[in-house]
C-alpha cells in the first residue's frame, strides 16, 4: 500500500486525486506542516508515502516516474515528492526542520537529511505548480499538447539497443508490454514464458527433423520477442524486483545454452556429432561476456578515463550509419538470435554453429582489440575498487591463493605482469594437450598445478595495470578451453555432452559473480568459491580425472562434477537473489548481451 498525501485541497477541477489514486495512491489531505506530520505519523511505518502539493498539474506518468518508482529511497518532480519506508525517518525530520508542507522545500531538506531523492528526466512531460489560474490555464494547455501514453511506451524501449531489436521487436513489443501490463501480468511471468518458450524450441530443434527445425526457429524469435517484452514491461509500469533482476540476469544465457544443447541433439539424431561445436560456442560467447564485464568494471570509476581510441570513437558516433554498424558487427543477441533462427529453419545444425563461432569469433577480436587499443593509449588511474572486482571476477581457489601468498610475493610487479603471468599460465596448460598429444595423462595433471602457481602470481599483482582486465577472461579461457580439450582428445562417448554440462554451470557461477558485483553487493562469499575449487582446483580436477578414468569413467566423472557443481552454485545464487540483502540489478544502459 501506499499513501499519498495533498497539503491543501485542490482546486475545483483538479483530477489530481484521481491520477494519484490511479497509480495505487490512498489520498488523505492535510493543511499545513502540522497537519502533514500527523497525516505522516498516521501511515504504517512499512508503507511508502508522498507529499503532493494540491496545486500540481502535470502528466500523470511524470508522478508515476517520481511517485512508484521501487529502486530509489526517494523520488521528486516539482510539486510531488516520495519517500519509501527506508527514508521515513529522515522525511519526518526534514518536514519538522522545513517548517512547511510545501513538498519542493521539504525535498531539499530531505537531501540534506542525506537521502538520494531520485528526480527522473521527465523531457516532454510536464510537471509543475503553478501559482496563477492564468498560468494554470497555460500549464494545462501544455500537458494537452503531449501524448502521456505515447512518451511512456517509447521510454519503454531502451535507449539503445541493435539494429535487428530497434527495428524489428520494439516497434511491435511496447504495445506487448502494454498489452501485458493492462491485464496484470508481471516482468517475471512474461520472462518466465520467453524461457520457457526457448526451451520448446530446443526441443523441437532436438527432434532432428526439418519441420522441426523450422518450429525451433520460429519459436527462439518468438522467445527473444518475449524477452525485449519483459524489461519493457518492467519500465512501463515501473515493475522492478531482486528476483526480475537475477530472472534476467540469467535467464537469457539459460535459453540461449539450452538451444545449443537442442541443436547438438538434433543434429547426432541424424548422424552428426557437432557437440564439440557446441561446447565451442559457448565457451567463446561466455568469454566474450567475461571480457566485456572486466573491462567495464575496471574502468568505470576510474579517472582520467579519455584516449584517442575513445575520442575516434565519439566521434564516429556522430556519424548515423556507423552507429547502426558498429552495434551489428559485436554480434548483440538480437542479431545473434535472429542469425541463428535462421540459420536453424533453412541449414543444418553444424552449418549454424560453424556461422555462429565465425562471425561471434570476429566480434570477439573486434571488441578486444578496441579495448586494448583504448587501455594502451589512455592514462587511466584505477581504484582499489576496480582492483577488488579483476581480483573477484578472477575466481581464484586455495591453491591460487597459496601461490599468491608464496611464490606470488617474490614476483616483482610491472605494469604488464598481471595479464602476463595469466597468459603464460594458460599456455602451460593448454599447449601440451592440443599440440603434445598429453591429454589424458599426468603430464597435463603436472601441468595443471603449474596453471595454478603461474594464476596466483598473477592475482598477486596490484590488478590496476592498463590490460589487468584482461586476467578473468584469459582465465575463463583456460578453464573453458582445457574442459572442451580433454573431452574431445577422449573420444568417449557421452564426455562432450557432460563437458557442456560442466561448463554451463561454471559459466553460471560467473555470471552470478558478474551480477552480484554489479549491484554492489560484492562477489559470492569466499566458502562458495573455495568449496568449489576456484578455477585452478576445478582444472586440476578436471586434468586429474582425464588421467584417472578412461572411458566411461571419464563420462561419469564429468557427469558427478557437473551436477554437483550446478547444486551447489545455484542453491546458493537463488538464496541471495531472494533474499533481502539482493540489489535490484537492470541493465538500463541499453548495451545488447
Amino acid at each position: 500500500m501506499s499513501t499519498a498525501i495533498l497539503t491543501g485541497t485542490p482546486p475545483a477541477g483538479s483530477a489530481l486525486e484521481g491520477e494519484l489514486r490511479s497509480l495505487g495512491f490512498t489520498v488523505r489531505t492535510a493543511t499545513g506542516a502540522d497537519g502533514a506530520a500527523t497525516a505522516l505519523a498516521a501511515v504504517p511505518a512499512a508503507e511508502r508515502v508522498a507529499l503532493v502539493d494540491p496545486r500540481f498539474v502535470g502528466h500523470t506518468h511524470a508522478l508515476r516516474l517520481a511517485l512508484t518508482d521501487p529502486r530509489f529511497p526517494a523520488g521528486a518532480v516539482p510539486g510531488a515528492l516520495t519517500a519509501q519506508p527506508e527514508a521515513r525517518g529522515a522525511l519526518t525530520r526534514a518536514l519538522e526542520a522545513a517548517g512547511t508542507a510545501e513538498p519542493d522545500t521539504v525535498g531539499a531538506r530531505l537531501e540534506a537529511e542525506g537521502v538520494a531523492v531520485h528526480r527522473p528526466e521527465l523531457g516532454v512531460l510536464v510537471a509543475a505548480v503553478p501559482e496563477d489560474e492564468a498560468t494554470r490555464a497555460k500549464t494545462r494547455a501544455e500537458v494537452e499538447a503531449v501524448d502521456d501514453e505515447a512518451v511512456r511506451l517509447r521510454s519503454a524501449v531502451k535507449s539503445r539497443d541493435g539494429f535487428f531489436t530497434t527495428f524489428f521487436i520494439s516497434p511491435y513489443s511496447r504495445y506487448v508490454a502494454r498489452w501485458c501490463a493492462r491485464r496484470g501480468l508481471t516482468p517475471n511471468q512474461v520472462t518466465t514464458a520467453s524461457l520457457l518458450t526457448a526451451l520448446v524450441a530446443a526441443g523441437c530443434a532436438a527432434t532432428g527433423t526439418r519441420p522441426g527445425f523450422v518450429a525451433a526457429g520460429v519459436l527462439l524469435i518468438a522467445s527473444f520477442v518475449l524477452d525485449c517484452t519483459d524489461g519493457q514491461l518492467a519500465r512501463y509500469s515501473l515493475q522492478y524486483s531482486t528476483l526480475g533482476a537475477w530472472l534476467d540476469a540469467t535467464f537469457d544465457r539459460a535459453k540461449e545454452y539450452a538451444y545449443y544443447a537442442g541443436l547438438a541433439l538434433g543434429a547426432a539424431r541424424g548422424g552428426d556429432d557437432v557437440w564439440a561445436l557446441a561446447l565451442g560456442a559457448m565457451v567463446l560467447q561466455t568469454c566474450r561476456h567475461v571480457v566485456d564485464f572486466a573491462f567495464t568494471e575496471a574502468n568505470h570509476d576510474a579517472s582520467a578515463n579519455t584516449s584517442p581510441t575513445a575520442a575516434l570513437s565519439d566521434k564516429l558516433d556522430s556519424v548515423g550509419w556507423t552507429v547502426w554498424a558498429r552495434r551489428m558487427i559485436v554480434l548483440p543477441i538480437g542479431e545473434r538470435w535472429a542469425l541463428i533462427a535462421v540459420l536453424t529453419a533453412l541449414t543444418t545444425p553444424r552449418v549454424v554453429f560453424t556461422v555462429l563461432l565465425i562471425g561471434c569469433a570476429f566480434a570477439a577480436c573486434y571488441t578486444t582489440a578496441g579495448r586494448v587499443l583504448r587501455s594502451l593509449t589512455r592514462k587511466a588511474k584505477r581504484t582499489d575498487r576496480a582492483a577488488q572486482a579483476l581480483a573477484d571476477l578472477a575466481d581464484s581457489g586455495p591453491l591460487a591463493e597459496l601461490a599468491a601468498g608464496s611464490v606470488g610475493r617474490t614476483v616483482p610487479a610491472t605494469a604488464y605482469s598481471a595479464p602476463f603471468w595469466a597468459l603464460l599460465a594458460t599456455a602451460s596448460l593448454l599447449v601440451g594437450p592440443l599440440f603434445a598429444g598429453n591429454a589424458g595423462t599426468w603430464r597435463a595433471v603436472l601441468q595443471a598445478l603449474v596453471y595454478a602457481v603461474f594464476a596466483g602470481v598473477a592475482v598477486a599483482q596490484p590488478l590496476k595495470g592498463p590490460l589487468d582486465w584482461l586476467v578473468p577472461p584469459v582465465f575463463r579461457a583456460a578453464e573453458y578451453g582445457i574442459i572442451l580439450v580433454l573431452a574431445a582428445k577422449s573420444g568417449v562417448s557421452g564426455a562432450l555432452p557432460a563437458a557442456f554440462g560442466l561448463v554451463a554451470a561454471v559459466a553460471y557461477h560467473h555470471y552470478d559473480t558478474v551480477y552480484r558485483i554489479r549491484g554492489g553487493t560484492g562477489a559470492p562469499p569466499q566458502w562458495l568459491v573455495r568449496a568449489i575449487g576456484g578455477h585452478e582446483g576445478r582444472v586440476l580436477a578436471v586434468t586429474a580425472a582425464a588421467a584417472l578414468w578412461h572411458g566411461q569413467g571419464f563420462t561419469i566423472a564429468l557427469t558427478v562434477l557437473a551436477t554437483a557443481l550446478a547444486l551447489v552454485v545455484l542453491g546458493e545464487s537463488i538464496r541471495f537473489w531472494v533474499s533481502s540483502g539482493a540489489p535490484a540489478v537492470h541493465d538500463e544502459t541499453g548495451e545488447p548481451a
